[in-house]
């Protein structure tokens, strides 16, 4: 276990090996080996006594029961009592004594004292792109017809209105001639009713007729002036042109030329990918922090150092029955167009900032049974296993509401070497009683 803490072993360090199994095996408060010689014992406890920090008048003094073999109080002993470390509340600690004076620096155990920055608290979860449905349209024949042209193709870039196919059938000419009629018959009524000729009861019903047979070619997507252009080219063939309802880009396709197809059989498939949405798998503990209008950042492996922004636009009213995962939306902004549907990708949801926050770095935080703490530099051998209360964390940031001052330096790397000292004599090594 020990050697883990060296990944590179050299000579001075299996020193320290050495030393760290002589004070764990030979640090602590209680008696010898039964099966020593008597000289032998009496030599250990001389040597124990030799290496013991020195006990001060104010030690002796204190009534309190003290912990030679660490140099510490034994109420506050962390090795002697690692069970008290996991009920530590903030601002409470325990003393963490490390073998030799210079163990930190042969360990490399690094300190630093906190800074004040700006750190903002999220939900971190997961997400799937999808296609904004907003921007998202399936282009359908409106009647039966034969594809006559297909004009676009897979990925071209339309804009609105822009067409992308023309189909005929006898229908859609029926519908165009009817409308041409009608148009014909209700400027002769007029003509007939301006000179008196013809009742205002055939004026109305022309006009009516018209207004019928326009809305059906309307409907087909012909505007009254094709309407009256088709009129005036009574033997040329009538297409209809299947048009994009918006900007975009053709994702898919599947008309022919040719090829008959009925009405209301998508055609293409066009998406508008300026925006796109980010489903979200929120733990049911933290659908309670979410909120309509909340910013969104998105980070996704395939894109190594981007991150894209967006809103949170919808909270599912459920929570999954077999996941207790709560489904939510954002919308991000992908002008370049690189977010593609069904990547994955890795959200926060900003839910709070603090504007001078006391931070230190997420390496610097431990815990021991779901107690945050922090070590805490006393000296070269000695630390202080802090409880703390942790507020934002914000990327590689830890924020610290209460139990730390900004004046303390603390422990941001080996910090497993000290939280292992902690909770050595679990494993049966310590100076407990």
């Amino acid at each position: 276990m020990i050697i883990s803490f060296f990944p590179n072993t050299c000579q001075p360090r299996l020193g320290l090996l050495a030393l760290l199994v002589a004070g764990l095996l030979t640090g602590g408060c209680g008696s010898p080996a039964p099966d020593n010689p008597p000289a032998a014992r009496a030599a250990e406890q001389q040597e124990q006594q030799d290496a013991a920090p020195e006990i001060t008048a104010d030690h002796a003094a204190d009534e309190r029961p003290f912990c030679a073999g660490h140099g510490v109080y034994e109420d506050e002993c962390g090795i002697c009592q690692p069970q008290i470390a996991a009920n530590l509340k903030p601002g409470e600690g325990m003393k963490v004594r490390l073998p030799a004076e210079d163990s930190a620096a042969l360990i490399g155990i690094r300190t630093a004292l906190p800074v004040r920055d700006e750190v903002t608290d999220g939900i971190d979860c997961l997400a799937e792109i999808v296609y904004n449905q907003n921007r998202f349209a399936r282009i359908a024949a409106p009647v039966r017809g034969i594809v006559k042209e297909v004009i676009a193709d897979l990925g071209d870039r339309v804009d609105e209105n822009q067409p992308v196919a023309r189909i005929w059938s006898a229908a859609i000419a029926e519908t165009v001639a009817r409308a041409v009629l009608s148009h014909q018959t209700l400027e002769r009524e007029r003509k007939l009713r301006a000179e008196g000729i013809a009742p205002a009861k055939d004026l109305e019903a022309a006009e009516a007729a018209h207004r019928a047979a326009c809305q059906q070619a309307r409907t087909l997507g012909f505007s009254e002036a094709e309407i009256d252009a088709l009129g005036t080219k009574p033997d040329e063939p009538i297409y209809l042109e299947i048009r994009a309802p918006f900007a975009g880009e053709i994702i898919e396709r599947t008309a022919v030329r040719g090829e008959l197809v009925d009405g209301g059989k998508p055609l293409f498939t066009v998406v508008d990918r300026g925006t796109m949405w980010a489903m979200l798998s929120v733990p049911e503990t933290a659908v309670a922090r979410l909120a309509v209008g909340q910013q969104v950042e998105l980070r996704v492996d395939a894109l190594p150092g981007r991150t894209f922004r967006g809103e949170l636009t919808w909270i599912a009213a459920e929570v999954d029955e077999t996941t207790r995962l709560a489904r939510a939306r954002a919308e991000i902004a992908n002008p370049d167009g690189l977010l593609r549907a069904h990547m994955f990708a890795r959200a926060r949801v900003l839910t709070r900032q603090s504007v001078n926050a006391l931070v230190v770095p997420q390496a610097a935080l431990h815990q021991v049974d779901e107690t945050p703490l922090v070590f805490v530099r006393l000296a070269d051998d000695l630390y202080e296993a802090r409880g703390v209360r942790v507020g934002a964390r914000d990327n590689d940031l830890v924020e610290i509401l209460e139990g730390l001052a900004p004046d303390e330096p603390v422990v941001v790397d080996q910090g497993f070497t000290v939280k292992s000292q902690l909770l050595v004599s679990r494993l049966g090594v310590g100076c407990a009683h």
